[in-house]
């Protein structure tokens, strides 16, 4: 599916996402416009899916993250649907991730003080539809956050 050549424009990208389009051709030997088919043809066949701005919540103002694990009331048909329709419209809500086993969903929740925390725990997290448990767990320090892939 990938060729040397588009792997290597991959880790530049990677590496340095906000590189010019010139800068990225003379890093990968081709010109602008051989580039950027090979971008087109990369994002055309869902490899690439954009570029995007990374902000760091940390300099927003918010202090707290907090990992819920939630386990669902799974006697309803539509515990899910209707759980994560409502956590997807909650702001302070970065990431939600879906398991199978004893624990259903994990949401990753901001916050700028353990203050702010305890009201979005109260007037929209714990207002969610079907939760039978939630465990919370307070994040200490992020040691690994890296979404560069092996290429």
């Amino acid at each position: 599916m990938l060729d040397d050549l588009d792997r290597r424009i991959i880790r530049y990208l990677q590496a340095e996402p906000g590189m010019a389009l010139p800068d990225l051709a003379e890093q990968v030997s081709l010109t602008v416009s051989r580039l950027s088919r090979r971008l087109e043809k990369l994002e055309s066949s869902g490899v690439l899916r954009g570029q995007r701005a990374v902000v760091d919540w940390r300099a927003l103002g918010y202090e707290v993250e907090v990992s819920l694990r939630i386990t669902l009331d799974k006697t309803f048909a539509n515990a899910f649907d209707v759980f994560i329709t409502g956590a997807r419209e909650i702001p302070e809500v970065i990431e939600i991730q879906t398991f199978l086993g004893r624990v259903d969903v994990r949401l990753s929740v901001i916050a700028r003080d353990m203050a702010h925390y305890q009201e979005i725990y109260r007037s929209q997290i714990l207002t969610l539809p079907h939760i039978a448990d939630i465990e919370a767990l307070m994040h200490v320090a992020r040691i690994k956050s890296d979404e560069s892939l092996p290429i």
